[in-house]
């Protein structure tokens, strides 16, 4: 009798070198951050910028060397053009409110966690019908679907206290976290999910302080400093593209990444 053995994973590559241990399960976005990494480490070694000796760690983690030798490739392979007066003052027209200081929020969430070896399609399918759910609460009531679904759910110390994070100003979120709930005028639950380096919330804002507007002239740095980092973003990930044009893949999808982070 034949018995049918499991099959194994499928380990990632890039041009032949393995990305993670056969054991190792990654996320999605965890095994590209991997390969995004190791597509510039090999680029910074066909650039005489690391030496050959050099060796892939299996854990993800880049050696000094390769770090500051990736530093040196981008220096030299990407164009970071210097935003126009013209093009600041528009942003800046644009998007007041991110500029403006002061601004505060009272907000509560449910976080559910993205850690190692996690489901993620699983968890965003909870996350979403957590959302779903909590959206029809009013928050009034006997029963407050939110405060109950985060102290069951959220994988947040805050989940005890219902979700409640307090009133917050931008320097107290993540960055990722901030952009999403500041600048805006919404007011309950987002009708999103949040996404942020810990995982995916859902969030309702319950008020909102507004902050003082800032005069171009008191942002011009902030501004510019803005609008190069979104250059060197879109940059960064036609550099990427074309080195994964070159390049043996296996065991990755790299198109699937809206943006190209790299550690």
């Amino acid at each position: 009798m034949q018995v049918n053995m499991p099959s194994q994973p499928e380990i990632a590559r890039i041009n032949g070198l393995a990305l993670h241990a056969a054991d190792e399960v990654l996320s999605a976005d965890e095994l590209r951050q991997r390969a995004c990494s190791e597509l510039l480490r090999q680029a910074a070694i066909a650039k005489c910028l690391l030496p050959a000796s050099d060796t892939l760690s299996t854990d993800g983690v880049l050696s000094e060397d390769a770090s500051s030798a990736i530093e040196a490739l981008l220096e030299q392979s990407l164009a970071i053009p210097e935003p126009s007066e013209e093009a600041c003052r528009r942003h800046h027209a644009a998007h007041i409110a991110l500029y403006s200081t002061g601004e505060r929020i009272e907000v509560r969430h449910i976080l559910f966690a993205v850690t190692q070896g996690v489901d993620v399609v699983a968890l965003r399918n909870r996350a979403e019908t957590t959302l779903l759910d909590v959206r029809c609460h009013d928050g009034t009531g006997a029963e407050d679907r939110f405060a109950k679904a985060a102290s069951t759910l959220s994988n947040c110390p805050s989940g005890a206290q219902g979700g409640h994070l307090g009133w917050l100003v931008a320097a107290d979120c993540a960055p990722e976290f901030a952009k999403e709930l500041f600048g805006h005028t919404e007011v309950g639950v987002l009708p999103r999910l949040v996404h942020s380096r810990f995982g995916l919330h859902v969030v309702e804002v319950l008020a909102r302080e507004p902050g003082a507007e800032q005069p171009f002239e008191a942002v011009r740095g902030a501004v510019a400093m803005s609008l190069r980092q979104k250059t060197y973003v879109t940059a960064l990930r036609q550099y990427l593209q074309l080195l994964a044009g070159q390049a043996d893949i296996a065991g990755v999808d790299l198109e699937a990444s809206e943006t190209a982070l790299v550690q």
